[in-house]
């Protein structure tokens, strides 16, 4: 192998490192904190506290309990990803590379236990992921140097306490210790692998990375109630720049043993309010979420330090729902959320993202007083989006591709509560 040769495999290589850890990490958001909140798109979630997992959203909320409760739920999540009007070009020869479904099902359990010490003082412990994609593509999909094998996962286990200062205001806070775990595959294509290697080859990995790391973060909020029908909450969640470690192999560099990549992960602000009219059935609730995705600046390695500058943007969350108690035995809600795309002028073919609209709808059984099974349901819409990528070396276009993505998704929560 010249020389020429393994600069040029090391620029592609980096280029489409950059491809894969972007869609990763500015990818899908896991809201799958609880069943409950699923169920009314988590309008009011960071306040509305009919189970333990407000908690994870709000840990001043843990205030409004006076019985220790556990509850265990899991998330069922099924992601719809299409590839559409793709053109992938290599050679100048031009070929179809549309792709039905590289979509995946997850599933992501949670847990939260809130144990009242008092009157004032209370303390929990809560376990359950905020980010997480897959997205997978096999050998007949064209452009393979676009999208390979994309797998992200995240467990945040949260311990965190809260004060009540008054009948009014109560505080919380917590540490988070955040683990992430992300497994990127990608291959050259066939004829973009003949190109590099003077017809050598036909069969090229441009980059696998198997890597995983802690992060420590906080979170503090507080709550204010009117009175026991109308209440506001606010959180903020601290998120730590995960450095991860793993084996990478880069297209011209080889494969470097236990290297770190630092990724950054976005904070989180929310506010929520809960109003139940006197003597009524119904409640209605809302949340303004705010999510730093601005926080990817850069891609940092150790082996290979800063590769690129990213572009992402914050994004928001609005959300509206109601609850309808219907009797002592069922409570009914819905919820409508408009969640914006952490994307702005980069796409990506990998990990498409796009603004999106969560229509949910659930309900609680209550088998006692103290003993109740919630379901939620949610089908997220996503919006077609035009991507096109290149692959330039030298200010040569080796690859590119010209497509329509979209991924739409339904998801669907059990969940467990009891008071002791």
């Amino acid at each position: 192998m010249n020389n020429n040769y393994k600069f040029k495999k090391t620029l592609l290589a980096v280029a489409l490192t950059l491809t894969a850890i972007q869609a990763s990490a500015a990818g899908f958001q896991l809201n799958a904190q609880s069943a409950t909140g699923l169920g009314r798109a988590f309008a009011g979630d960071a306040v509305i506290a009919d189970n333990a997992s407000v908690m994870s959203r709000n840990a001043a909320a843990m205030a409004l309990f006076d019985k220790v409760e556990l509850s265990l739920g899991v998330n069922f999540i099924k992601t719809d990803i299409s590839i559409t009007d793709s053109i992938y070009t290599s050679n100048e020869i031009e070929s179809d590379s549309n792709y039905g479904d590289a979509g995946d099902t997850s599933i992501a359990p949670n847990i939260h236990l809130i144990v009242p010490i008092n009157e004032q003082f209370a303390v929990g412990a809560t376990f359950y992921s905020n980010f997480g994609t897959k997205t997978e593509f096999d050998d007949s999909f064209v452009g393979a140097e676009y999208a390979g094998l994309t797998d992200v996962k995240s467990i945040n286990l949260g311990i965190m306490a809260s004060y009540r200062i008054n009948q009014q205001w109560s505080v919380g806070a917590g540490l988070d210790i955040v683990y992430g775990h992300g497994i990127l595959q990608r291959q050259l294509s066939s004829s973009l692998s003949t190109t590099l290697t003077g017809g050598k080859s036909t069969s090229v990995t441009a980059l696998d990375v198997d890597a995983d790391g802690f992060g420590l973060g906080f979170n503090i909020g507080t709550v204010f109630e009117l009175n026991k029908n109308n209440r506001f909450g606010f959180s903020y969640h601290y998120s730590p720049k995960l450095e991860t470690e793993g084996d990478i192999t880069v297209l011209g560099n080889g494969t470097v043993k236990n290297d770190t990549l630092t990724l950054p992960l976005p904070d989180m602000a929310e506010f929520s309010g809960y109003h139940r009219l006197t003597d009524s059935k119904f409640a209605i609730h809302y949340s303004v979420q705010w999510i730093g995705w601005s926080a990817f600046e850069t891609l940092e390695t150790d082996g290979s330090g800063t590769l690129n500058v990213y572009q992402w943007k914050d994004a928001m969350h609005f959300s509206l729902g109601g609850t309808y108690y219907l009797n002592e035995t069922w409570t009914l809600r819905s919820g409508y959320m408009y969640d914006q795309s952490a994307q702005d002028e980069i796409t990506s073919i990998s990990v498409p993202d796009s603004d999106r609209q969560w229509f949910s709808a659930g309900f609680t059984y209550h088998f006692s007083e103290n003993a109740n099974v919630d379901f939620g349901a949610t089908y997220l819409l996503g919006q077609d989006v035009s991507v096109s990528e290149k692959t330039v070396i030298e200010e040569i276009e080796y690859s590119s591709i010209d497509a329509t993505t979209r991924a739409d998704a339904f998801l669907l929560a059990v969940q467990y509560s009891h008071r002791f």
